[in-house]
């Protein structure tokens, strides 16, 4: 595999929350691809930072699930500050990206024994 645990959390990490960023601000500002999306590091730069971004992943996680059933948001309009994105297909996004990479997270731990049946 080309990332590490870490790399993939992290990616998984930036890019929810980049996402979300562009959904709800419109003063938005696009990341450079690729940098800015994965980690620098393939371990993580401390004890807590695991945790740390498990914790930031699910709060933006819990924001994209607000903001897909926020009944003040028409899902199917475009967003304002946008190219022609909606907010669904913004939320899909999320949604794919996260299985692809959370599918590498669980291979990681398979190929590694540390994965229960």
């Amino acid at each position: 595999m080309p990332h590490s645990p870490w790399e993939i959390l992290e990616h998984l990490r930036i890019a929810q929350e980049d996402i979300l960023d562009f959904c709800r601000n419109p003063h938005y500002e696009e990341r450079k691809w690729p940098d800015e999306y994965w980690p620098a590091a393939p371990e993580p730069p401390d004890a807590a930072a695991w945790d740390a971004s498990v914790a930031a992943f699910r709060r933006d996680r819990v924001g994209m699930g607000r903001l897909a059933t926020d009944p003040k948001i028409d899902v199917t309009a475009k967003i304002p500050h946008g190219t022609g994105q909606t907010y669904l297909r913004e939320v899909l996004l999320v949604l794919d990206h996260n299985a692809y990479h959370v599918g590498e997270l669980v291979a990681v731990r398979r190929a590694l024994g540390a994965w229960a049946h």
